[in-house]
């Protein structure tokens, strides 16, 4: 029996963020008829992930895929802490960015913009995830073939108005690194920008990719099958 995906996001407030991740898990559904694909947040609201992994493991293995863009706190404390839930047979797949799949999109999204690009990015104390946006920064300007900047909507400087404000000459693009609509995609509105970008939403790249990462992990992965009893002893 293959292993439940479990598409762990964030966790929004957003009822519109919200419909898009649930319609994201749809489309993963839909283009993988069988697989069991579950939902799981690890912050704001349920169902959170460990209760997910604990609930999942009990029959089965399970990959929890990071509806996530950077390799954060979320992933290397959240998510692992929730993986122990499982007694070992779950495991985490890496997040869905930086890489070339995602600058696919952020291209499609740009369109046909020859101005300065700023990378408006959530933010994050966090240094693995400030290099990952760094990361998408340079991957995105490779593929430009000229300079993008970063902007942050929190934790960090130089926030995405001030990024704005020194990019030139006009009309300056606001690429949107978010993955759903929310508090920080609506605060975009009023950064300055020319042009501001849609968040990744529900787009076929983005499902193939979960579902790259999903497939790679299993395939790479040998699972324990200790029983439910002796997972929640230890």
């Amino acid at each position: 029996m293959e292993p439940v995906l479990i598409a762990c996001s964030h966790g929004t407030r957003s009822a519109a963020g919200q419909q898009v991740v649930d319609a994201l898990r749809d489309a993963v559904r839909a283009a993988r008829p069988g697989l069991v694909v579950e939902g799981a947040q690890v912050d704001v609201h349920g169902p959170y992930l460990a209760d997910v992994v604990d609930r999942v493991c009990r029959d089965r293995d399970a990959v929890v895929v990071p509806l996530l863009l950077s390799s954060g706190y979320h992933v290397r404390v959240d998510i692992a802490q929730a993986l122990e839930r499982g007694g070992g047979r779950a495991v985490a797949a890496p997040a869905l960015g930086p890489g070339p799949e995602v600058v696919d999109i952020l291209l499609e999204r740009l369109g046909s913009h020859d101005g300065p690009v700023v990378l408006a990015a959530a933010g994050s104390s966090d240094a693995r995830a400030q290099a990952d946006v760094e990361a998408a920064v340079g991957l995105l300007a490779e593929r430009l073939g000229r300079p993008v900047t970063s902007g942050f909507l929190s934790a960090q400087e130089p926030t995405v108005a001030d990024a704005v404000a020194a990019a030139g000459p006009r009309p300056v693009a606001v690429v949107s690194y978010l993955l759903a609509p929310g508090v920080f995609s609506a605060r975009l509105a009023s950064v300055g920008a020319d042009v501001v970008t849609d968040p990744l939403g529900v787009h076929p790249g983005l499902v193939d990719l979960v579902l790259a990462r999903y497939d790679a992990t299993v395939r790479d992965t040998t699972f324990a099958r200790s029983s439910p009893a002796t997972s929640r002893a230890t």
